[in-house]
Protein backbone atom coordinates (compact mmCIF):
# COMPACT_ATOMS: atom_id res chain seq x y z
CA UNK A 1 0.00 0.00 0.00
CA UNK A 2 1.34 3.43 -0.92
CA UNK A 3 1.92 5.85 1.91
CA UNK A 4 0.55 9.38 2.02
CA UNK A 5 0.51 12.30 4.41
CA UNK A 6 -2.47 14.45 5.30
CA UNK A 7 -2.18 18.16 5.98
CA UNK A 8 -5.18 20.15 7.25
CA UNK A 9 -4.74 23.90 6.71
CA UNK A 10 -6.79 26.96 7.53
CA UNK A 11 -6.48 29.29 4.55
CA UNK A 12 -8.01 32.56 5.70
CA UNK A 13 -5.21 34.61 4.10
CA UNK A 14 -5.93 32.93 0.76
CA UNK A 15 -9.69 32.33 0.77
CA UNK A 16 -12.07 34.38 2.88
CA UNK A 17 -14.21 32.04 5.00
CA UNK A 18 -12.75 28.92 3.36
CA UNK A 19 -10.50 26.07 4.36
CA UNK A 20 -8.51 23.41 2.58
CA UNK A 21 -7.57 19.80 3.04
CA UNK A 22 -4.33 18.69 1.41
CA UNK A 23 -3.25 15.08 0.87
CA UNK A 24 0.20 14.23 -0.45
CA UNK A 25 0.08 10.87 -2.20
CA UNK A 26 3.21 9.18 -3.50
CA UNK A 27 2.62 10.27 -7.08
CA UNK A 28 0.50 13.42 -6.80
CA UNK A 29 -0.96 16.04 -4.48
CA UNK A 30 -4.68 16.45 -3.80
CA UNK A 31 -6.12 19.67 -2.34
CA UNK A 32 -9.79 20.38 -1.59
CA UNK A 33 -11.12 23.89 -0.91
CA UNK A 34 -14.45 24.31 0.86
CA UNK A 35 -16.55 26.29 3.34
CA UNK A 36 -16.68 24.92 6.86
CA UNK A 37 -19.79 26.83 7.96
CA UNK A 38 -22.92 26.89 5.83
CA UNK A 39 -26.60 27.67 6.35
CA UNK A 40 -29.82 26.06 5.12
CA UNK A 41 -30.32 26.95 1.47
CA UNK A 42 -26.60 27.39 0.75
CA UNK A 43 -24.81 25.25 -1.84
CA UNK A 44 -21.92 22.95 -0.89
CA UNK A 45 -19.17 23.96 -3.32
CA UNK A 46 -15.90 22.03 -3.49
CA UNK A 47 -12.84 22.82 -5.56
CA UNK A 48 -10.33 20.00 -6.12
CA UNK A 49 -6.78 20.50 -7.35
CA UNK A 50 -4.67 17.55 -8.53
CA UNK A 51 -1.00 18.17 -9.20
CA UNK A 52 1.99 16.01 -10.14
CA UNK A 53 5.60 16.34 -11.26
CA UNK A 54 6.00 12.64 -12.07
CA UNK A 55 7.23 12.15 -15.63
CA UNK A 56 5.28 8.93 -16.17
CA UNK A 57 1.97 10.72 -15.53
CA UNK A 58 2.89 13.84 -17.47
CA UNK A 59 3.44 11.71 -20.57
CA UNK A 60 0.47 9.40 -20.04
CA UNK A 61 -2.21 11.80 -18.88
CA UNK A 62 -1.81 14.75 -21.20
CA UNK A 63 -5.36 14.30 -22.45
CA UNK A 64 -7.28 13.08 -19.40
CA UNK A 65 -5.61 12.26 -16.12
CA UNK A 66 -8.65 12.64 -13.85
CA UNK A 67 -10.98 9.82 -14.78
CA UNK A 68 -13.84 10.41 -12.33
CA UNK A 69 -15.00 12.39 -9.33
CA UNK A 70 -18.22 12.48 -7.30
CA UNK A 71 -19.55 14.25 -4.21
CA UNK A 72 -22.14 13.05 -1.69
CA UNK A 73 -23.22 14.89 1.47
CA UNK A 74 -24.20 13.10 4.68
CA UNK A 75 -25.42 14.31 8.06
CA UNK A 76 -23.25 13.16 10.95
CA UNK A 77 -25.06 11.52 13.89
CA UNK A 78 -24.00 11.84 17.53
CA UNK A 79 -22.42 8.38 17.43
CA UNK A 80 -20.15 9.49 14.60
CA UNK A 81 -22.10 7.48 12.05
CA UNK A 82 -23.31 8.88 8.75
CA UNK A 83 -27.04 9.38 8.36
CA UNK A 84 -28.81 9.01 5.02
CA UNK A 85 -27.60 11.26 2.23
CA UNK A 86 -28.52 14.93 2.58
CA UNK A 87 -28.06 15.65 -1.13
CA UNK A 88 -28.00 13.71 -4.38
CA UNK A 89 -24.65 12.68 -5.86
CA UNK A 90 -22.90 15.44 -7.81
CA UNK A 91 -20.25 14.95 -10.47
CA UNK A 92 -17.03 16.98 -10.57
CA UNK A 93 -16.20 18.79 -13.80
CA UNK A 94 -12.96 20.33 -15.04
CA UNK A 95 -12.58 24.12 -14.90
CA UNK A 96 -8.82 24.35 -15.49
CA UNK A 97 -6.14 22.07 -16.92
CA UNK A 98 -2.44 22.88 -17.23
CA UNK A 99 -0.07 20.40 -18.87
CA UNK A 100 3.55 21.51 -18.98
CA UNK A 101 6.79 19.69 -19.68
CA UNK A 102 7.53 18.98 -16.02
CA UNK A 103 4.21 19.66 -14.36
CA UNK A 104 0.54 18.65 -14.63
CA UNK A 105 -2.34 20.32 -12.78
CA UNK A 106 -6.09 19.79 -13.02
CA UNK A 107 -8.75 21.84 -11.21
CA UNK A 108 -12.26 20.46 -10.73
CA UNK A 109 -15.43 21.93 -9.26
CA UNK A 110 -18.80 20.66 -8.12
CA UNK A 111 -21.67 21.71 -5.89
CA UNK A 112 -24.71 20.24 -4.16
CA UNK A 113 -27.68 22.28 -2.90
CA UNK A 114 -28.73 22.23 0.74
CA UNK A 115 -32.44 22.44 1.48
CA UNK A 116 -33.77 25.48 3.32
CA UNK A 117 -35.24 22.87 5.68
CA UNK A 118 -31.85 21.20 6.30
CA UNK A 119 -31.24 20.11 9.89
CA UNK A 120 -28.56 21.97 11.81
CA UNK A 121 -25.39 20.22 12.94
CA UNK A 122 -22.34 18.37 11.66
CA UNK A 123 -22.11 17.06 8.10
CA UNK A 124 -19.59 15.25 5.92
CA UNK A 125 -18.91 15.88 2.24
CA UNK A 126 -17.67 12.56 0.85
CA UNK A 127 -15.46 12.84 -2.23
CA UNK A 128 -14.72 9.83 -4.42
CA UNK A 129 -12.21 10.13 -7.25
CA UNK A 130 -10.02 8.22 -9.68
CA UNK A 131 -6.83 10.11 -10.51
CA UNK A 132 -3.39 9.07 -11.77
CA UNK A 133 -4.38 5.37 -11.56
CA UNK A 134 -5.42 5.68 -7.92
CA UNK A 135 -8.87 5.48 -6.36
CA UNK A 136 -9.39 7.78 -3.42
CA UNK A 137 -12.06 8.66 -0.87
CA UNK A 138 -11.78 11.88 1.14
CA UNK A 139 -14.23 13.13 3.77
CA UNK A 140 -14.61 16.86 4.38
CA UNK A 141 -16.31 18.00 7.63
CA UNK A 142 -18.58 21.05 7.73
CA UNK A 143 -21.44 22.48 9.77
CA UNK A 144 -24.89 23.77 8.96
CA UNK A 145 -25.55 26.76 11.20
CA UNK A 146 -28.79 28.42 12.18
CA UNK A 147 -30.59 30.83 9.88
CA UNK A 148 -33.91 32.57 10.45
CA UNK A 149 -36.40 32.80 7.60
CA UNK A 150 -39.24 35.30 7.35
CA UNK A 151 -42.86 34.13 7.44
CA UNK A 152 -45.44 36.28 5.69
CA UNK A 153 -49.01 36.26 4.42
CA UNK A 154 -49.59 37.79 0.99
CA UNK A 155 -53.17 38.73 0.05
CA UNK A 156 -53.90 38.24 -3.65
CA UNK A 157 -56.56 40.08 -5.61
CA UNK A 158 -58.85 38.26 -8.03
CA UNK A 159 -56.41 38.65 -10.94
CA UNK A 160 -53.42 37.22 -9.06
CA UNK A 161 -55.58 34.50 -7.49
CA UNK A 162 -56.55 33.42 -10.99
CA UNK A 163 -52.87 33.22 -12.01
CA UNK A 164 -51.82 31.36 -8.86
CA UNK A 165 -54.58 28.74 -9.21
CA UNK A 166 -54.29 28.38 -12.99
CA UNK A 167 -54.19 24.69 -13.96
CA UNK A 168 -54.40 25.17 -17.71
CA UNK A 169 -52.42 22.95 -20.06
CA UNK A 170 -50.49 26.04 -21.19
CA UNK A 171 -49.23 26.80 -17.67
CA UNK A 172 -48.46 23.14 -16.97
CA UNK A 173 -46.46 22.96 -20.20
CA UNK A 174 -44.50 26.08 -19.23
CA UNK A 175 -43.64 24.55 -15.86
CA UNK A 176 -42.64 21.27 -17.50
CA UNK A 177 -40.43 23.03 -20.04
CA UNK A 178 -38.62 25.10 -17.41
CA UNK A 179 -38.10 22.09 -15.15
CA UNK A 180 -36.54 20.21 -18.07
CA UNK A 181 -34.09 23.10 -18.55
CA UNK A 182 -33.19 23.28 -14.86
CA UNK A 183 -32.67 19.51 -14.75
CA UNK A 184 -30.09 19.66 -17.56
CA UNK A 185 -26.40 19.25 -16.67
CA UNK A 186 -24.14 20.03 -19.60
CA UNK A 187 -20.62 19.35 -18.34
CA UNK A 188 -19.11 21.41 -21.15
CA UNK A 189 -21.06 24.48 -19.99
CA UNK A 190 -18.37 26.06 -17.82
CA UNK A 191 -19.00 29.74 -18.41
CA UNK A 192 -18.56 31.51 -15.05
CA UNK A 193 -16.42 30.67 -12.02
CA UNK A 194 -15.98 34.15 -10.54
CA UNK A 195 -18.33 35.85 -8.09
CA UNK A 196 -21.78 36.74 -9.42
CA UNK A 197 -22.88 40.37 -9.56
CA UNK A 198 -26.38 41.36 -8.39
CA UNK A 199 -28.65 41.99 -11.41
CA UNK A 200 -29.45 45.53 -10.26
CA UNK A 201 -27.63 48.20 -8.23
CA UNK A 202 -30.79 48.61 -6.15
CA UNK A 203 -30.45 47.64 -2.50
CA UNK A 204 -34.10 47.72 -1.39
CA UNK A 205 -35.43 44.19 -1.05
CA UNK A 206 -39.13 43.54 -0.71
CA UNK A 207 -38.83 39.76 -0.26
CA UNK A 208 -35.97 37.48 0.67
CA UNK A 209 -34.70 34.03 -0.23
CA UNK A 210 -36.43 31.26 1.69
CA UNK A 211 -39.39 33.31 2.92
CA UNK A 212 -42.17 31.05 4.19
CA UNK A 213 -45.30 32.32 2.47
CA UNK A 214 -49.04 31.94 2.76
CA UNK A 215 -51.00 33.18 -0.25
CA UNK A 216 -54.44 34.40 0.82
CA UNK A 217 -56.74 34.09 -2.19
CA UNK A 218 -59.60 36.45 -2.99
CA UNK A 219 -62.05 33.53 -2.65
CA UNK A 220 -61.13 32.97 1.00
CA UNK A 221 -58.87 29.97 0.39
CA UNK A 222 -55.09 29.90 0.82
CA UNK A 223 -51.93 27.94 0.00
CA UNK A 224 -48.39 27.77 1.35
CA UNK A 225 -45.24 28.39 -0.65
CA UNK A 226 -41.51 29.03 -0.39
CA UNK A 227 -39.92 32.08 -1.98
CA UNK A 228 -37.10 30.83 -4.18
CA UNK A 229 -35.24 34.08 -4.79
CA UNK A 230 -34.76 37.74 -3.91
CA UNK A 231 -37.24 40.47 -4.86
CA UNK A 232 -35.78 43.90 -5.54
CA UNK A 233 -38.18 46.82 -5.15
CA UNK A 234 -37.35 48.67 -8.37
CA UNK A 235 -39.71 50.71 -10.56
CA UNK A 236 -40.81 49.36 -13.92
CA UNK A 237 -38.26 50.08 -16.62
CA UNK A 238 -35.19 49.54 -14.42
CA UNK A 239 -32.25 47.84 -16.11
CA UNK A 240 -31.79 44.12 -15.42
CA UNK A 241 -28.30 42.75 -16.02
CA UNK A 242 -26.82 39.26 -16.10
CA UNK A 243 -25.23 38.16 -12.83
CA UNK A 244 -22.52 36.26 -14.70
CA UNK A 245 -21.31 35.01 -18.04
CA UNK A 246 -23.53 32.35 -19.54
CA UNK A 247 -25.93 31.14 -22.19
CA UNK A 248 -29.56 32.23 -22.48
CA UNK A 249 -31.60 29.01 -22.34
CA UNK A 250 -35.02 30.62 -21.87
CA UNK A 251 -36.42 34.01 -22.88
CA UNK A 252 -40.21 34.06 -23.00
CA UNK A 253 -43.49 35.30 -21.55
CA UNK A 254 -44.86 32.93 -18.89
CA UNK A 255 -48.23 32.95 -17.14
CA UNK A 256 -46.86 33.01 -13.58
CA UNK A 257 -43.53 34.80 -13.93
CA UNK A 258 -44.30 37.11 -16.86
CA UNK A 259 -41.45 38.03 -19.19
CA UNK A 260 -38.63 35.79 -17.95
CA UNK A 261 -35.00 34.96 -18.68
CA UNK A 262 -32.97 31.90 -17.64
CA UNK A 263 -29.18 31.76 -18.04
CA UNK A 264 -26.93 28.68 -17.79
CA UNK A 265 -23.64 29.44 -16.00
CA UNK A 266 -22.22 26.04 -14.98
CA UNK A 267 -23.37 22.42 -15.24
CA UNK A 268 -26.74 22.40 -13.45
CA UNK A 269 -26.39 26.05 -12.31
CA UNK A 270 -28.87 28.63 -13.63
CA UNK A 271 -29.97 32.19 -12.86
CA UNK A 272 -33.54 33.38 -13.44
CA UNK A 273 -35.05 36.85 -13.83
CA UNK A 274 -38.84 37.26 -13.54
CA UNK A 275 -41.67 39.80 -14.03
CA UNK A 276 -39.79 41.87 -16.62
CA UNK A 277 -41.46 44.36 -18.96
CA UNK A 278 -38.99 44.01 -21.82
CA UNK A 279 -36.44 41.41 -22.98
CA UNK A 280 -33.30 42.41 -24.87
CA UNK A 281 -31.80 38.92 -25.28
CA UNK A 282 -32.71 35.89 -27.35
CA UNK A 283 -32.65 32.14 -26.83
CA UNK A 284 -29.16 30.71 -27.39
CA UNK A 285 -27.38 34.05 -26.97
CA UNK A 286 -24.14 34.20 -24.96
CA UNK A 287 -24.08 37.05 -22.43
CA UNK A 288 -21.32 38.51 -20.29
CA UNK A 289 -21.49 39.46 -16.63
CA UNK A 290 -23.26 42.81 -16.39
CA UNK A 291 -24.78 42.62 -19.88
CA UNK A 292 -28.28 44.09 -20.25
CA UNK A 293 -31.02 41.44 -20.31
CA UNK A 294 -34.01 43.78 -20.38
CA UNK A 295 -36.14 45.98 -18.15
CA UNK A 296 -37.98 45.21 -14.93
CA UNK A 297 -41.75 45.31 -14.66
CA UNK A 298 -44.79 43.77 -12.98
CA UNK A 299 -45.80 41.04 -15.43
CA UNK A 300 -47.19 37.68 -14.33
CA UNK A 301 -48.10 37.14 -10.68
CA UNK A 302 -46.93 40.40 -9.13
CA UNK A 303 -48.42 42.67 -6.49
CA UNK A 304 -46.33 45.57 -7.80
CA UNK A 305 -43.25 46.43 -9.88
CA UNK A 306 -40.17 44.47 -8.84
CA UNK A 307 -37.39 42.19 -10.07
CA UNK A 308 -37.29 38.58 -8.90
CA UNK A 309 -33.76 37.09 -9.06
CA UNK A 310 -33.31 33.39 -8.46
CA UNK A 311 -30.48 30.83 -8.62
CA UNK A 312 -31.09 27.12 -9.20
CA UNK A 313 -28.56 24.32 -8.68
CA UNK A 314 -29.50 20.79 -9.72
CA UNK A 315 -33.16 21.91 -9.77
CA UNK A 316 -33.04 23.27 -6.20
CA UNK A 317 -33.22 26.97 -5.34
CA UNK A 318 -30.13 28.21 -3.49
CA UNK A 319 -29.26 31.45 -1.70
CA UNK A 320 -28.35 34.03 -4.40
CA UNK A 321 -26.24 36.04 -1.94
CA UNK A 322 -23.89 33.05 -1.57
CA UNK A 323 -23.07 33.27 -5.26
CA UNK A 324 -21.94 36.91 -4.99
CA UNK A 325 -18.94 35.69 -2.99
CA UNK A 326 -15.95 33.66 -4.24
CA UNK A 327 -17.97 30.44 -4.53
CA UNK A 328 -15.37 28.65 -6.69
CA UNK A 329 -12.40 29.64 -4.49
CA UNK A 330 -10.73 31.15 -7.53
CA UNK A 331 -8.93 34.04 -5.78
CA UNK A 332 -5.71 32.59 -4.40
CA UNK A 333 -3.62 35.69 -3.81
Amino acid sequence: MKKFAVLFLLLLPLFAFSESKRIEYEDFTFTAFYRQNLQPGDPVFLRLEFETYKKKFIKKFKANFIEAGNLEVYRLLDEGKLEEKATAKSKFYNIEKNVEKKHVKSVLLTASPLSTWAKLGDYVAKIEFVAFERRGVVEIPFKICEKEFISETIPLNASNTKIRTNTSSERMEQIKRLNAILDTKNYDAVYETSSFAPPTPATRRTSFFGDRRVFAYSNGKSSTSLHYGIDYGVPSGSEVRSCGRGKVVMAEDRITTGWSVCIEHLPGLYSLYYHMSQLDVQLGQMVEKGELLGLSGATGLATGPHLHWEIRLNMEAINPDFMTEDFAFSVQE
